[in-house]
Formats: C-alpha cells, structure tokens, sequence
C-alpha cells in the first residue's frame, strides 16, 4: 500500500491574498497530491514564525527574518518565496519626519506587526535601533491614524491602502534595498519544510511548486479566490498585491534572489541582529 495514502500534513501560511493565491490548487483539491492530504492553518506570520520554534506544523510559511531562528528544524524551498522587487513593507506616518526622529530615546514609538518578520529587521538596519509595540499587521495604520503610534511597518495589503487613512510614506524598504545591494530584491517569506519529513521532502516540494505554477496558469480563478482574504481590497487591489508577491519569482528565487538571502541574513548577523548565519537549503 502507498506509504502516503491518506497522510495528513499540517500547512501553516497567512491569511493573505499572496499566500491564499499560492495555495489555491492545494485548498481546491486542483492537483493530484499522490495520496497526501493538506490541513491549511490560517496564521499570522509572527505566529507562524514562533510555531516553527517547537515544529508544530510539517510544512510552514515563515518571515526569511524568522527563519535565522528555526532553521535547525526546517529546510528553506527554493520555491514560495516573497521577494520585494524594488518595493516592500513601507514605514509610514501621520506626517512627514525624518527617520532619525524614530531612534531609540527620542521619545516616538513604532508598530510593527512582529519582532521575527523580516519588515522589522530591514526597518533596524535602515534606522537603527527603536522603541516599538507589537501590534496586529492589519491593524497598524488604525494604529499609527489614531495616535496610539507615531509610526508603523505595513506588510501585506496595508502597503496598497494606507494613504486612504491619510498616512504618508516615510520609507519604503524594498526601495532602501534596492540602493543598498545594486538592485537585489527584498527577501521577505519564504516557504519550509520540516526536516524530519526526510524521504518525503521531494513529493511535498512538486506539489506546493506545482500549486503555485497552477496559480499563476489559473490566474482569475485564483484570484477570485484569494479576494477572501483581502481586507476590503477590491479585485483589482487584490491582483496587483498578488502580482507584487507571486511571480516567477516565487517559482524558483533565482541567483540573485538567494544572494539576496544570504546578504540579508548575513549582514543582520554582523549587526548582532541575529545570532548566527543560518543554512540556507533552497530546496528544489
């Protein structure tokens, strides 16, 4: 009998468009799994970033950030990545400031949506060290319109919307790396595997590969799809956010999109923001 008939792998990604849209084939039942089956659980990245301390799913969506601290446990994909290409999470506020006003003791406090996302690292390496609160991502420019924070780092979705809350853009951080690394892009999440799958590995990788290629080929369908998760985006919003996130990109990260990693990972060692260079797997 198929060793694999009827197993169950738990799927951990967020509730976002991006993620939604990479996974559609699995969610929707469009692919021949080969006898595996898929619990998709519905996370915040920070949460997911936290759960793969402890491995508590097989297979997890986690910030690149995140992954410095878990990559005992799981291989990173060569495949379902986030890659800002010259865009990314954006520091925004009520009204224009200098950066350097943010720094830690200067009196102003961020949000940002989690310590171990990759938005918070990039944000330390660009301003320095700063004094911040954990909130919410969806609930960061409530946060930063109301007073409650002077500024906030969006991810997801909010990067699109925030100018509606009358927020204005003090950096954009895929911008910032741009200039910084010659064009690179932002490395942001990434998809991966637990370790101890061994032999399963392979199977598991074709098939978030090939949901993400069925994605791409089926886009209306599976955008249709993700619009669910969208926050108030309308379909147009929501299909530019995929577009910014899933990609050719996100099928495979390419040269430059793993010298991209390994730069990012490695100069937040060299800061101290990270204990050690994690092994970069890329598996195919």
């Amino acid at each position: 009998m198929d060793s694999t008939a009827h197993q169950t792998l738990q799927l951990g990604h967020s509730p976002d468009p991006d993620d939604a849209f990479m996974h559609f084939a699995l969610a929707a039942d469009r692919l021949d799994t080969g006898g595996l089956q898929f619990e998709h659980k519905l996370e915040d990245i920070e949460s997911l970033n936290r759960r793969a301390v402890t491995g508590d799913y097989e297979i997890t969506a986690v910030s690149i950030h995140g992954y410095a601290f878990v990559a005992d446990k799981y291989a990173l994909l060569n495949h379902g990545a986030s890659m800002g290409e010259g865009y990314g999470p954006r520091i925004v506020a009520r009204e224009e400031m200098a950066l350097e006003k943010l720094q830690k003791g200067k009196g102003l406090r961020l949000a940002i949506p989690g310590e171990w996302t990759s938005a918070h690292l990039a944000a330390q390496m660009l301003i320095g060290p700063y004094d911040y609160g954990l909130v919410e991502f969806d609930q960061i420019p409530n946060a930063v319109e109301s007073g409650e924070y002077d500024a906030g780092v969006l991810i997801h979705e909010g990067q699109l919307t925030f100018q509606e809350q009358g927020l204005v853009l003090l950096e954009d951080l895929g911008v910032w790396w741009a200039k910084e690394t010659g064009g690179l892009p932002l490395p942001l999440g990434g998809n991966t595997v637990r370790r101890d799958l061994g032999d399963l590995i392979p199977q598991v990788s074709s098939l978030l590969r090939e949901s993400i290629k069925y994605g791409l080929d089926n886009r209306e369908e599976s955008v249709k799809y993700s619009l669910q998760f969208g926050r108030d985006l309308t379909l147009n919003q929501a299909d530019e956010f995929i577009a910014m996130y899933v990609n050719e990109r996100t099928l495979d990260y390419g040269d430059d999109g793993r010298e991209a990693v390994r730069l990012f990972l490695e100069r937040a060692h060299k800061m101290g923001l990270i204990p050690a260079m994690p092994q970069l797997d890329f598996v195919r």
